[in-house]
């Protein structure tokens, strides 16, 4: 009897294993884990009529309604305000050791490289005019990694050989420096600073406050997105220099939070004082021409840009004349600059017909490829406000992040904009 009784638990004690086991394949991962634990990529493709690989139409329609309800707050949030075309940016960037945590994969410093260099590409996609600089902390000291200059390469280059990582951090000595940099800037010029904050605390000299406070004072506009947890320090710093706090959830969520802070911000009321700004317009230098830059202080053979005003050579543009102190610049940085302030209107999602007898298009105006019915699952049909042509979903991220045009309104010389 004794030896069924120990064969009954010895089973029951199995069966019992085995729907722990059961249970735990069956429980639903939470979305950090997710992420992390099972990256299942391929479960979003699916395989069409024509054996072609699409995402899956339920992820694909997730991803069309964030970008529309995205696109349409930033459009409500921009209208009527006036925004700072020429800025001057520094990236503070924290690389004490808690950016060797691996909550982010493979580390917080990798990511964190990773998302700085696709944010300095599109920051100066979007503002030609603007100038950037890379301000590290490491060990309790913050230094400058790169000065202000409009180069993405120099900035990519630089921060890629200095990826470690080592020591506490010291916000207050990040501000003291940037605004040591940043109060000789220009008063045309919009003064900011970006923190990416890995850190959970900060290790000061002295009292942080009172940083705080001469930034302020110099209308330095200060920003902090984190990745660990929100910290009271960095709040308390964007809301006295009108700035925006985030905090990151995972990687794609950063680069996103990242991204935001690429088109030119609202001008604070107080501080938008419009002035007239001296600008030179220099000539690219003749090919096998040799000169001495004054950039870099050494002679080159060829390319680089004369100045107008005291024909010093300058090796790239946008720049300010390191003789003469003229900013120079080139017409399509100016063009390129004109979209921030006449952005293009949001297209209107087209649910139905508006009587029975309107034949709508049956291709997008801009690629000419097939647009779905209104109202269909398969995907989204949009049209523009003032020309009424209807275009595709990829057509309409294109004309909105591109391309800041629209072909109907461009084509059609009786449409007012």
């Amino acid at each position: 009897m004794e030896k069924e009784n120990k064969k009954k638990r010895g089973a029951h004690g199995e069966e019992d294993d085995e729907e722990d086991e059961d249970g735990e394949e069956g429980k639903e991962l939470e979305a950090w884990e997710r992420a992390y634990a099972d990256e299942r990529s391929w479960e979003t493709l699916q395989e069409d009529e024509e054996g072609l690989l699409n995402l899956d139409k339920k992820h694909q329609q997730q991803q069309q309604r964030q970008y529309r309800r995205r696109l349409q707050s930033a459009a409500a949030a921009a209208s009527n305000i006036q925004r700072g075309l020429i800025r001057y940016l520094y990236i503070v960037i924290d690389f004490s050791r808690a950016a060797a945590e691996k909550d982010f994969k493979p580390n917080r410093m990798v990511v964190v490289a990773n998302c700085v260099e696709a944010f300095v590409r599109e920051f100066f996609d979007q503002n030609p005019l603007s100038q950037l600089g890379i301000v590290i902390i490491k060990n309790g000291v913050a230094h400058r990694l790169t000065d202000l200059s409009g180069s993405p390469e120099s900035h990519i280059k630089a921060l890629g050989n200095n990826l470690e990582c080592s020591g506490d951090s010291s916000l207050q000595n990040a501000l003291d420096l940037v605004h040591g940099y940043l109060s000789q800037i220009p008063s045309y010029g919009h003064r900011e600073v970006l923190v990416l904050y890995s850190a959970l605390s900060t290790c000061d000299p002295g009292d942080i406050m009172e940083s705080i406070k001469k930034c302020k004072d110099s209308k330095m506009r200060c920003s902090v997105v984190g990745l660990s947890a929100e910290i009271y320090i960095c709040k308390h710093l964007c809301e006295e220099t009108g700035g925006n706090y985030s905090v990151a959830i995972d990687e794609s969520h950063f680069k996103d939070l990242l991204l935001e802070h690429c088109p030119p911000p609202p001008a604070i009321a107080e501080f938008a004082v419009a002035s007239l700004v001296k600008m030179g317009f220099p000539q690219r230098g003749a090919e096998g021409v040799i000169a001495i830059c004054a950039c870099h202080k050494e002679v080159k053979i060829g390319g680089g840009y004369t100045c107008p005003r005291c024909k010093a050579r300058v090796c790239e543009l946008p720049t300010e004349c390191h003789i003469c102190g003229l900013t120079l610049v080139s017409s399509p940085h100016l063009a390129r600059s004109y979209h921030h302030l006449f952005p293009v209107t949001p297209f209107e999602e087209v649910l139905s017909r508006t009587s029975s007898n309107d034949r709508l298009p049956r291709t997008c105006f801009g690629c000419q490829q097939f647009l779905p019915n209104p109202g269909s699952k398969v995907g989204v049909r949009l049209a523009c406000p003032k020309c009424k042509h209807h275009f595709c979903f990829d057509c309409d991220i294109y004309i909105h992040e591109s391309l800041h045009n629209c072909p109907g309104c461009e084509s059609s010389p009786a449409i007012t904009l």
